[in-house]
Protein backbone atom coordinates (compact mmCIF):
# COMPACT_ATOMS: atom_id res chain seq x y z
CA UNK A 1 0.00 0.00 0.00
CA UNK A 2 0.94 3.60 -0.87
CA UNK A 3 0.44 6.56 0.94
CA UNK A 4 0.37 10.02 -0.58
CA UNK A 5 1.98 9.72 -4.00
CA UNK A 6 -1.31 7.83 -5.52
CA UNK A 7 -2.16 11.59 -7.21
CA UNK A 8 1.21 11.83 -8.58
CA UNK A 9 2.02 11.06 -12.19
CA UNK A 10 5.69 11.14 -12.90
CA UNK A 11 7.47 9.57 -15.92
CA UNK A 12 9.36 6.25 -15.37
CA UNK A 13 12.92 7.02 -14.37
CA UNK A 14 11.93 10.84 -14.05
CA UNK A 15 14.16 12.45 -10.94
CA UNK A 16 12.13 12.49 -7.89
CA UNK A 17 12.48 16.45 -6.79
CA UNK A 18 13.61 17.29 -3.87
CA UNK A 19 10.80 18.48 -2.48
CA UNK A 20 9.06 15.10 -3.02
CA UNK A 21 11.89 12.56 -1.62
CA UNK A 22 10.06 12.79 2.02
CA UNK A 23 6.53 12.10 0.49
CA UNK A 24 7.91 9.14 -1.67
CA UNK A 25 10.47 7.36 0.63
CA UNK A 26 7.69 7.15 3.28
CA UNK A 27 5.00 6.24 0.95
CA UNK A 28 5.14 2.24 2.08
CA UNK A 29 7.64 -0.46 2.22
CA UNK A 30 10.12 -1.15 -0.21
CA UNK A 31 10.93 -4.70 -0.99
CA UNK A 32 14.56 -5.01 -3.04
CA UNK A 33 15.04 -7.59 -5.22
CA UNK A 34 17.39 -9.85 -2.79
CA UNK A 35 14.64 -10.13 -0.78
CA UNK A 36 15.23 -7.46 1.68
CA UNK A 37 12.63 -4.60 2.54
CA UNK A 38 12.97 -1.51 4.00
CA UNK A 39 11.16 1.32 5.53
CA UNK A 40 11.51 5.09 6.01
CA UNK A 41 9.38 7.28 8.58
CA UNK A 42 8.77 10.94 8.23
CA UNK A 43 11.28 11.60 11.16
CA UNK A 44 13.90 10.71 9.38
CA UNK A 45 14.44 7.28 10.83
CA UNK A 46 14.72 3.68 8.51
CA UNK A 47 14.84 0.23 8.99
CA UNK A 48 16.11 -2.26 6.97
CA UNK A 49 14.79 -5.91 7.40
CA UNK A 50 17.06 -8.95 6.45
CA UNK A 51 17.25 -12.53 7.01
CA UNK A 52 15.01 -11.77 9.85
CA UNK A 53 17.28 -9.35 11.13
CA UNK A 54 16.75 -5.33 11.40
CA UNK A 55 18.82 -2.25 11.55
CA UNK A 56 18.35 1.22 12.52
CA UNK A 57 19.86 4.28 10.15
CA UNK A 58 18.38 7.82 9.23
CA UNK A 59 17.59 9.37 6.23
CA UNK A 60 17.57 13.24 4.61
CA UNK A 61 18.10 15.14 1.91
CA UNK A 62 20.46 17.25 1.77
CA UNK A 63 21.38 21.10 0.59
CA UNK A 64 22.06 19.79 -2.85
CA UNK A 65 18.47 17.96 -3.30
CA UNK A 66 20.20 14.58 -2.68
CA UNK A 67 18.54 11.41 -0.55
CA UNK A 68 20.91 10.49 2.08
CA UNK A 69 21.31 7.52 4.48
CA UNK A 70 23.24 7.28 7.69
CA UNK A 71 24.02 3.71 8.98
CA UNK A 72 26.11 3.98 12.33
CA UNK A 73 28.55 3.50 13.11
CA UNK A 74 29.99 5.12 9.90
CA UNK A 75 28.32 4.33 6.80
CA UNK A 76 27.08 7.26 4.68
CA UNK A 77 25.58 7.33 0.81
CA UNK A 78 23.74 9.41 -1.26
CA UNK A 79 21.52 8.83 -4.13
CA UNK A 80 19.66 9.97 -7.50
CA UNK A 81 16.14 9.25 -6.19
CA UNK A 82 14.18 8.36 -9.88
CA UNK A 83 10.48 6.98 -9.90
CA UNK A 84 9.62 3.37 -10.92
CA UNK A 85 6.32 3.51 -12.83
CA UNK A 86 4.37 1.11 -14.76
CA UNK A 87 0.89 1.32 -16.31
CA UNK A 88 0.87 4.84 -15.20
CA UNK A 89 1.28 4.33 -11.49
CA UNK A 90 4.04 4.90 -9.39
CA UNK A 91 5.17 0.87 -8.11
CA UNK A 92 8.65 2.22 -6.51
CA UNK A 93 11.82 3.75 -6.53
CA UNK A 94 15.17 3.54 -7.94
CA UNK A 95 18.37 4.36 -5.96
CA UNK A 96 21.63 5.30 -8.07
CA UNK A 97 24.25 5.41 -5.64
CA UNK A 98 26.35 8.50 -6.51
CA UNK A 99 30.11 7.50 -5.58
CA UNK A 100 29.95 3.98 -6.88
CA UNK A 101 27.58 4.53 -9.91
CA UNK A 102 25.62 0.89 -8.71
CA UNK A 103 21.71 1.18 -8.81
CA UNK A 104 18.75 -0.85 -7.25
CA UNK A 105 15.11 -0.87 -7.39
CA UNK A 106 12.69 -0.83 -4.43
CA UNK A 107 9.21 -1.99 -5.08
CA UNK A 108 5.61 -0.96 -3.10
CA UNK A 109 4.70 -3.81 -0.90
Amino acid sequence: MTRNIDNLHPEDGAIVPPEQIPTAVTAGRLAYGDGTTQTFQPDGSTSYFEAGHQTEGTWSVDENGRFCSFWPPSYQASYDLRWVVEGGAVVGLRFSDLRSGTSFDGRFQ
